[in-house]
């Protein structure tokens, strides 16, 4: 692949070099101990791969005598529950209102309750709705009735094994995203940097990121808080920035995990968020630049986060195509499961089932790709989940299916 313009730092020492930022010019870079102390906490509470840690976690948000939301939501014809751990609220529950809300119609009408953790695992308690979805460990979702249902991740991340030059991992990337930047950087002839100054981070944060969350998620974005991005982030992490013309109209920050040398990209985005930017490809070269940066400072895994586990979901087939692996998070969400239950049948159902095929777990404990279908609607093949991995592909006939 020709060079992707000119690259400033890319004949920089490997990653193990990395370097705390200067303290400086950022207006969150005077964080007192304890409050840094209690930011790392919560960010590794969160994010961490340490196995123990995770495992911890796991049993403890489980626990049979912990109390769990419960949250009906009722929208486009049809009613969707959730019960379970929290954050399938805001990823799950969210996804299918984001999903229904294509269909028109009012907003989604919602009731919320509490269960135990042994009720989740007791269909008899679980709330009434013609969806019901449940959110806990692996092991307490695979217990669960296997009757019009299915188990899979809460969610998905998506890798660059870096084990090859960048010509080549570039050579991976789908041919259609490849000619695309290619084109792209032909007329915008972008350029790529490295910064350690504590004040870019306050641009990259201000106006970068934050308007980027806002323009794609609207009132459901999810943030990183600004501190604990300074603390956690690109105080030993990398911040990186795209120029057009001299000025800079995009950027990622990464978390750098030196023992493991895995580049983690944790907050991207373009210029206020700017359409304009996503119409010319600059968010897309963001991810480009990253791959040949990889390659060339030391990097043996480059993760571009995760996404939920439907295909339908942009998010999903955007990060597919840079010849990424699909993997599950090291993170507590690999552990976690969903158990998506269909109680009562109707066409609402099945659209929403055709609609949104799933990458979910096989009885073998491998993954497949579920593609719903009936006579009425056929399967909805052109939302692919192919990767370098490989996944069987299941058709699952609905009449058969909800018998």
């Amino acid at each position: 692949m020709p060079e992707p313009g000119a690259m400033p730092g890319s004949g920089a020492p490997a990653l193990t070099g990395i370097r705390p930022a200067a303290e400086g010019a950022s207006a969150v870079s005077r964080v007192n101990p304890l409050r840094r102390l209690r930011l790392h906490a919560g960010y590794e509470w969160r994010n961490s791969g340490n196995r123990l840690l995770t495992g911890l976690r796991t049993q403890w948000e489980s626990r049979d005598g912990a109390e769990f939301p419960v949250v009906v939501s009722r929208m486009g014809g049809m009613s969707v529950a959730y019960a379970g751990v929290p954050e399938g609220l805001r990823y799950t529950l969210e996804f299918t209102e984001s999903q229904r809300e294509k269909w028109g119609g009012p907003a989604a009408e919602r009731t919320s309750g509490a269960l135990r953790g042994h009720q989740l695992a007791d269909p008899a308690h679980l709330p009434d709705a013609d969806i019901v979805i449940v959110g806990t460990s692996a092991g307490k979702a695979r217990r669960l009735p296997c009757a019009a249902s299915l188990v899979f991740p809460m969610r998905f991340h998506f890798v660059v094994d870096v084990d090859d030059d960048a010509e080549t991992l570039h050579k991976r990337v789908s041919k259609r995203e490849r000619a695309q930047y290619l084109r792209n950087q032909r007329l915008a002839q972008w350029t790529w940097e490295t910064e350690d100054d504590p004040g870019l981070f306050d641009f990259f944060y201000d106006r970068i990121y934050r308007p980027t969350m806002r323009q794609s998620h609207g009132d459901r974005e999810r943030v990183e808080g600004k501190e604990a991005s300074y603390e956690c982030l690109f105080r030993t992490g990398r911040l990186f920035f795209l120029r057009q013309g001299g000025e800079r109209i995009g950027g990622a920050l990464c978390h750098w995990n030196a023992s493991a040398k895995v580049l983690t990209l944790r907050l991207f985005g373009v210029l206020d968020g700017d359409k304009k930017h996503y119409e010319s490809g600059a968010l897309g070269a963001v991810f480009h630049f990253l791959i040949t940066w990889s390659a060339r400072n030391g990097v043996r895994r480059l993760d571009f986060g995760g996404t939920e586990p439907f295909l339908s979901k942009g998010t999903f087939q955007w990060k597919r195509r840079f010849g990424t692996r699909i993997v599950l998070p090291p993170n507590h969400f690999g552990a976690k499961r969903l158990w998506l239950h269909v109680k009562r049948d109707s066409p609402a159902v099945r659209d929403f089932l055709v609609a949104n095929p799933v990458l979910a777990e096989a009885d073998d404990g491998s993954m497949e790709a579920v593609y719903f279908h009936d006579r009425e609607r056929p399967a909805r093949l052109e939302l692919s989940a192919k990767s370098p991995d490989g996944y069987r592909i299941r058709h699952v006939e609905l009449d058969e299916f909800l018998r």
